[in-house]
């Protein structure tokens, strides 16, 4: 069937179109120089319009595009539109009971995989993009479905998990958590010595690919990776060879491995607590190759200082530019008092420097790159002077190469890197499906290469990460608080969830500690609840002349079997007044340390000393080289943020209370903030 402009319609309309012919599920609308091919399946809407004297006929297509046919005679116009409609509507009956199959069938798939475990980000796109893909096999255009009664509520559910696809799993997983709380309510009484609490086991249920628990001082983190490990061999979800446990230090390792023994039940066998070393050293030996041998001279600092200081010696002595890029070094940056002459010689100026050389040879083996890659990575503000660091510090770089080299040995940070090559290089095939990390925020970039390169091996290997960025307090040694503050970005699709409940310290000493390290923005923000109340004198502020009055009044009732841990910035703050403790205050059980040394510590009564400004202040005044500024991570643009999460690591190790000495001629900054805070100032214990 085919209607035509008239003659002198055609004349008067002076339009590209003036035919249109039906096809068998569509129409050919045409004109002598254009021709444009409509399917019934593009077709929203078709419109027959009467002018004054010709009819119009009005195609609706997507994207508010329109084609029109003028000029046409207005009864034949009528006639051919009631017929073409008729058509049309038959085809889109028909196409409709098509599309609604396909929708019930894409909402049936739904329903079988929305209640049987937990939704993951990655799952949810993956029913998303099924979704879209069901859309483009639709017959219909979309802006038609909603026209058709078998069709309009099944395009709407699709719809809905569309665009509430986020706020749907989160129910769904909601209700999935509740359930495998009650079903597993003895598992979760009795893994730990004390039950564990709901923010606790949610953690521990979490079935995200990448996870990151929020731990706060003192919130349970080793009961939930001990859990997290009993809950996927209950479940089912893993062997005992199939879990990796890692932890940053040796002792602490070993408290996990002896918290598994303890709490799990048979089958927990196979799992070992490893550090991330001992994992390179495994992965290297069975990756075929010869266990390698760790250099003595990793444990060993007075071999590596004297290595490093003869060949600093060397460099100086012969040749005028290293001894002239040297002395610049040290006289301009780190503005030393150099000897006139071969200061190479001083031995108080080698024993000064052999630290330093010990530190920047260190950063330089963990970046693990070229010189020409350290340079290129170091920001451009820093570039050309660090270029001349390098150059200065090559062959020392180079002599120790050759000490590994001649003891067929390998040092720490190469063992990592090596570990990485035999992954990426498929020697060593990860039989890990389940990744837990203790201490997360004490991770560096090198160490997280290694988790990055174990979960290339396998897709699916889920990462559990604990940690608290509120206690990122090793920059210094290479952790990036950023993989923790971004961990999905850098650890892919994910969750964080965050334990609510302290069991170590008051609410009066979480207020002052929580309110403090919040006031930086790029801490992460998390609820820390205590247990107990605490009174305002918990947290107390007192001048640095009151340590002995203060020890005096304490021994007076503190009970032998209760804690008092002093701390300080440095080693060398250690109060000359401890010297007599054991016979001036025989009762009190005092130990003594640095804040950082205390990470992982508790004690009922804490003293922090040395809130002062100047050389050994706290916040220490920062004084990186180069060789930090381009090796390090980059520290955040918030004022002394390392050195507050330090503060809080202090504050956060008392049960009880916390006095904090500061110098009433040259109080530290933190002291205002303190006082802001509520913190009492008392001229006495």
């Amino acid at each position: 069937m085919e209607l035509k402009a008239t003659s002198l319609g055609k004349r008067m309309a002076q339009h590209p179109y003036d035919r249109v012919r039906l096809l068998s599920a569509g129409v050919e609308v045409s004109g002598e120089r254009h021709q444009y091919l409509i399917p019934f399946n593009q077709l929203l809407d078709i419109n027959c319009k009467r002018g004054l004297v010709w009819g119009e006929l009005e195609f609706v297509l997507p994207q508010n595009k329109v084609v029109r046919l003028h000029g046409t005679e207005w009864g034949e116009t009528r006639r051919f539109f009631q017929h073409l409609q008729s058509e049309w509507q038959s085809w889109s009956e028909e196409m409709s009971d098509v599309a609604a199959e396909v929708l019930r069938q894409t909402l049936e798939e739904l329903a079988g995989r929305d209640t049987e475990h937990w939704l993951k980000r990655g799952e949810m796109q993956a029913l998303q993009e099924k979704i879209r893909d069901a859309f483009t096999a639709l017959p219909l255009p979309h802006e038609r479905m909603e026209a058709f009664d078998n069709c309009r509520e099944l395009w709407h559910q699709c719809q809905a998990w569309l665009e509430e696809g986020e706020a749907r799993r989160l129910v769904i997983n909601q209700a999935w958590t509740e359930r495998m709380l009650e079903q597993y309510a003895e598992f979760f009484e009795q893994v730990e010595s004390s039950p564990l609490n709901p923010s606790q086991a949610r953690a521990v249920v979490n079935g995200e690919s990448a996870l990151l628990v929020l731990a706060g001082a003192g919130s349970g983190k080793t009961s939930v990776l001990v859990a997290r490990a009993g809950w996927l061999l209950v479940r089912g979800e893993a062997s005992a060879d199939q879990i990796l446990l890692l932890a940053f230090g040796r002792d602490a390792a070993r408290e996990m491995d002896e918290r598994i023994e303890q709490r799990l039940q048979a089958g927990a066998e196979g799992i070992t607590a490893r550090t991330f070393h001992a994992l390179a050293l495994h992965i290297i030996q069975q990756g075929g190759r010869k266990a390698p041998q760790i250099s003595t001279l990793e444990s060993d600092s007075a071999a590596r200082h004297t290595l490093l200081l003869e060949c600093w010696r060397q460099q100086c002595r012969e040749k005028k530019a290293q001894a002239k890029g040297w002395r610049q070094w040290l006289t301009e940056e780190l503005e030393w008092e150099v000897p006139e002459g071969e200061f190479w010689q001083n031995e108080k100026l080698a024993r000064r420097l052999a630290g330093r050389l010990d530190r920047w040879l260190g950063l330089m083996r963990m970046h693990g790159g070229s010189q020409a890659q350290m340079i290129a990575d170091c920001p451009e503000p820093q570039r050309e002077r660090f270029q001349r660091r390098v150059k200065l510090m090559a062959p020392l770089l180079k002599v120790w190469k050759t000490a590994l080299k001649d003891e067929g040995a390998v040092d720490f940070s190469g063992l990592i890197h090596q570990a990485i090559n035999v992954l990426d290089k498929g020697r060593f095939i990860s039989p890990w499906k389940h990744i837990l990390v203790d201490e997360f925020q004490d991770i560096s970039p090198q160490r997280a290469a290694l988790l990055a390169a174990l979960r290339r091996q396998n897709t699916h290997t889920t990462l559990f990460a604990v940690g608290d960025d509120w206690q990122a307090i090793y920059r210094f040694s290479g952790a990036e608080m950023a993989l923790t503050t971004a961990f999905t970005h850098h650890f892919g699709e994910g969750d964080s969830c965050a334990l609510d409940t302290t069991y170590r310290f008051n609410s009066r000493i979480g207020d002052i500690a929580n309110g403090f390290i919040q006031q930086n923005p790029h801490q992460l923000t998390k609820p820390l609840n205590s247990l107990s109340k605490g009174d305002k004198k918990a947290v107390t502020l007192l001048p640095d002349d009151k340590l002995e009055p203060l020890l005096d009044k304490l021994s007076g009732y503190v009970k032998p079997e209760q804690r008092i841990l002093i701390l300080a910035r440095y080693h060398h703050l250690r109060p000359a007044v401890l010297e007599k403790a054991q016979t001036r205050w025989p009762k009190l059980h005092i130990d003594f340390m640095t804040v950082h040394a205390s990470k992982g510590q508790q004690a009922d009564y804490v003293i922090i000393l040395g809130l002062q400004e100047g050389k050994d202040g706290f916040p220490a005044p920062a004084r990186e080289s180069i060789m930090e500024q381009a090796l390090l991570p980059q520290p955040e643009d918030f004022p002394d943020a390392e050195e507050r999460r330090l503060l809080y690591v202090a504050l956060t190790r008392a049960r009880h209370r916390v006095w904090l000495l500061y110098n009433r001629d040259q109080p530290s900054p933190f002291v205002e903030v303190l006082k802001a805070l509520g913190v009492p100032v008392p001229r006495k214990p």
